[in-house]
């Protein structure tokens, strides 16, 4: 659909935050830090479509407004720090297009394909994290909109998700948005930098 393009914002501004504006170019990652309630989740969220907010945010050359909410946020896919769980069993959440990407996948994580028989309630939450992370690289989205995406991970298993989410941003030329506390994280993952102050986004000067 719109595969391959790059996420652009003009003005946006929603809760307490911003104008914010920014490009981020297809197989591009931009990194985001700052304290807690600085707004970096919302942001996140008003990207993502899923809070109210004012400007312009367009994907390939695309407004946001001509897309349908349902279809937008699967091209633009917003992972929360906390996963969301309904069905009993891991396989619940999981389509059932394209079974041997979702072990690719999978594997790519530390699962076997064993997992999807998993029962939820006994996962741990970091289990659930990079399980979640799964569930949204199997529908191919070209945006990442990454809220901690290994907050709740040990320090094999950050690597473990740093090297997949890489591999997924080079092989579909995907554009990330990776929003961390860990500014040596940052430091790995991101070509730029911004840090989040009073709901306004500063250019970081990177060290090459």
């Amino acid at each position: 659909m719109h595969s391959m393009q790059g996420l652009l914002l003009k003005q946006v501004i929603t809760h307490h935050i911003g104008p914010i504006n920014l490009s981020i170019s297809k197989a591009e990652v931009v990194g985001v830090s700052g304290n807690s309630g600085a707004g970096k989740s919302l942001l996140l969220r008003a990207i993502a479509d899923l809070d109210p907010h004012q400007g312009e945010i367009s994907l390939g050359g695309t407004p946001q407004t001509e897309i349908a909410p349902h279809l937008w946020r699967s091209q633009v896919a917003y992972i929360a720090a906390e996963s969301h769980w309904w069905g009993d069993h891991v396989i619940d959440h999981f389509e059932q297009n394209s079974p041997e990407n979702r072990e690719y996948w999978l594997q790519q994580a530390g699962f076997g394909i064993d997992s999807l028989g998993w029962e939820v309630h006994r996962l741990s939450t970091g289990e659930r994290q990079r399980l979640s992370i799964v569930r949204h690289l199997l529908r191919e989205p070209c945006v990442l909109l990454l809220d901690e995406p290994t907050a709740s991970l040990d320090r094999e298993n950050i690597q473990r998700v740093e090297q997949m989410l890489l591999h997924y941003q080079q092989q579909q030329q995907a554009a990330l948005l990776w929003v961390s506390h860990d500014q040596e994280q940052l430091g790995r993952v991101a070509q730029r930098q911004f840090r989040m102050v009073d709901g306004v986004l500063t250019p970081l000067e990177i060290a090459q």
